[in-house]
C-alpha cells in the first residue's frame, strides 16, 4: 500500500517524447509545495529522461510503477 496521496494523476499514454516530461513540469508548476503528481507514459525514453529531470529539478520521485499494458506510471512529490 503506497505511503501517498495523489493530487493530480495526468494520461499521457500516447504522447511521444518530450510530451510526458512536458505535461508533468506544467502539473508541478501549477501544484503546491508537498503536492503529488503521477504521469502515465507509455514513451519508453520517460523511463530515463523522467528521473532524471525530477532529480535535477529537485523533486521526489516517489514511485515508478509497471502498469499492466506497458505504461510507467511516475509519482512526484513537488519539492519547490
Amino acid at each position: 500500500m503506497p505511503e501517498y496521496v495523489i493530487d493530480r494523476e495526468i494520461d499521457a499514454r500516447g504522447s511521444a517524447c518530450p510530451g510526458p516530461l512536458m505535461e508533468l513540469i506544467r502539473a508541478l508548476k501549477a501544484s503546491e509545495v508537498g503536492q503529488v503528481v503521477a504521469v502515465l507514459s507509455s514513451d519508453q525514453g520517460s523511463k530515463v529522461d523522467i528521473p532524471d529531470w525530477v532529480a535535477k529539478a529537485g523533486h521526489k520521485l516517489l514511485a515508478a510503477e509497471e502498469e499492466e499494458d506497458g505504461a510507467t506510471r511516475f509519482v512526484v512529490q513537488k519539492a519547490r
